[in-house]
């Protein structure tokens, strides 16, 4: 009999375990709702006629909020790989979205919506089309431009200037890009119109420090007739790069043009930082990491931030016992740039077998 009762009791105990694993690996993991990229604040407004179909307008603003999305993670030159994605396409790749606001006002109907799409979808519809998204990471950097002009040998700037004037006019939500422009210091002042004659080997480090930003774009401009030349000194995360570029037939005298050159030097320079966070979907490593399960509370911070990390994939466990959780990790990257991302986030790794285990 009591041997009865104690197999009974370790049924019950097994039972009880199997439960609390599945309960740790269905709320875990499948439930939690995939990473996504989100667009807020699309607005649309329409007159209110006979014809109104609400359900159009939010398609409309589906397209526009994909659009979007696409202006912050694909550069220039993939952009229009996509602007003719159909709708129906779309749809399928939005996981939730919600209506901010509608009203009407004066019989037009203003409509505020907010889109967030599956990344695994957007990124798999990238794979397909050959094309290198990247995450879209705003920075906020340092920006000072110097216009030259070669046939007068004058220097401008500050508000004399008007790049640095109208630059931060006119800015999309779609940029990753914001920039702190200087204010008018004597001492900046002087001290660029004294190397006004080196200022391609001038380092700006006086003036850069004053901000706190280790990122920044010095832009001398040199203006020659309609023939404009751009020196860029970019640093972004402790890269320093110089980047030359030419525009021809470009009179920046008129605000117009000169506009054009604006949108152009931003353009580049968000190509530029996206390069820096593309993602290679065309590589997908595969991890098999364990973690112990004893503590419940650090298996949900691991699995955080494994939802919080951009470049993974997907993961899900695919084995358990009464010591550890086992997942396999797929991961758009190398291994060493999996585990430098880890680091940043406190975690070390047991590497030495193929089961890498979290210390």
């Amino acid at each position: 009999m009591k041997f009865n009762i104690k197999l009974f009791n370790c049924k019950r105990l097994y039972i009880l375990f199997c439960l609390l694993a599945l309960l740790n690996i269905f709320f875990s993991t499948e439930n939690i709702q995939a990473k996504t990229f989100s667009i807020n604040d699309i607005e649309i407004s329409t007159p209110f006629e006979i014809n109104f179909d609400k359900n159009k307008i939010i398609d409309e603003g589906f397209a526009q909020a994909f659009n979007r999305l696409a202006l912050s993670i694909l550069q220039t030159q993939d952009q229009k790989k996509l602007s003719k994605t159909p709708i129906g396409l779309i749809k399928s790749m939005i996981e939730t979205f919600s209506i901010q606001e509608e009203k009407f006002i004066n019989e037009v109907y203003y409509l505020s919506l907010n889109v967030s799409f599956n990344k695994k979808k957007i990124l798999n519809l990238m794979e397909k089309k050959n094309i290198f998204p990247s995450l879209p990471v705003e920075k906020k950097i340092f920006f000072l431009p110097i216009l030259v002009d070669k046939n007068k040998d004058e220097i401008s700037i500050f508000s004399e200037n008007y790049i640095f004037n109208n630059w931060n006019f006119n800015n999309q939500k779609y940029h990753l890009l914001r920039y702190v422009l200087p204010t008018e210091d004597l001492d900046d002042f002087n001290s660029i119109k004294r190397y006004s004659k080196i200022l391609e080997s001038y380092n700006f480090n006086e003036i850069i420090k004053k901000y706190s930003l280790d990122d920044y774009i010095i832009s001398i401009i040199y203006k020659e007739n309609n023939a404009i030349k751009v020196l860029n000194k970019i640093n972004f995360n402790q890269e320093e790069d110089l980047k030359n570029i030419s525009f021809q037939n470009l009179n920046i005298d008129n605000y117009k043009e000169a506009d054009k050159l604006i949108e152009s030097l931003k353009s580049i320079y968000e190509n530029y930082w996206k390069s820096k966070n593309e993602i290679n979907t065309s590589v997908k490593i595969s991890l098999t990491i364990s973690i112990n399960n004893n503590d419940n509370s650090e298996i949900s911070k691991f699995e955080e931030i494994l939802d919080n990390t951009d470049l993974i994939y997907d993961y899900h466990i695919f084995k358990l016992n009464n010591k550890d959780n086992f997942y396999k990790v797929i991961f758009n990257g190398s291994p060493d740039y999996f585990l430098k991302i880890m680091k940043n986030k406190n975690y070390e790794f047991d590497i030495q077998n193929q089961i890498w285990v979290v210390k």
